[in-house]
C-alpha cells in the first residue's frame, strides 16, 4: 500500500512530476491505489485552497477514512507525542492491517517526522519508487 502524507499530497496537488507520473501509472493498473489519510487531505486543503479537488481528480487516489477505531488509535498517538493529527493518521494508515497484504510505503517530504520502523520514501529522492 502506498500512502501519501500531507506534504506528498500538497506536492501532488502542485504538480510534482514524479508523483503525477506515479498517479498516472497507477491509474492504468487495476487495484493499484494511492491512499491519502483523511486528516492529511484536510491539512493539505487547509494550507492550499483547492488541493483536495486536484488530488481527488486522479482516479488512482482514494481517501483513507477516519473511522471509529482509527479515531481512538490516532488520538492515542497524538496524546503519546507521535505528532499532530495528520502525521498520526498517516502513521495509523502505515500500520499492518488485515485487509492489506505486504508492506506499506509512506511517501513524504518530511521523513524525520516519522519514527524508526516506518518505511518512508522522500518524494524528492532520486529514482523514487523506480520513476525518474
Amino acid at each position: 500500500m502506498i500512502i501519501l502524507d500531507t506534504g506528498a499530497t500538497r506536492a501532488l496537488a502542485e504538480g510534482h512530476k514524479t508523483l503525477n507520473l506515479l498517479a498516472g501509472n497507477m491509474a492504468s493498473s487495476p487495484g493499484d491505489l494511492l491512499r491519502i489519510p483523511a486528516l492529511c487531505l484536510m491539512q493539505a486543503e487547509s494550507e492550499d485552497a483547492g488541493a483536495a479537488g486536484r488530488v481527488l481528480a486522479f482516479s488512482s487516489v482514494v481517501v483513507d477514512d477516519l473511522n471509529t477505531s482509527a479515531s481512538v488509535t490516532v488520538g492515542t498517538m497524538i496524546r503519546d507525542g507521535y505528532g499532530g493529527p495528520d502525521i498520526c493518521h498517516a502513521l495509523y494508515c502505515a500500520l499492518p492491517r488485515a485487509e492489506f497484504t505486504g508492506m506499506s510505503i509512506l511517501l513524504t517530504d518530511r521523513e524525520q517526522n516519522y519514527p524508526p520502523g516506518v518505511v518512508t520514501v522522500d518524494i524528492d529522492s532520486p529514482g523514487m519508487l523506480g520513476f525518474c
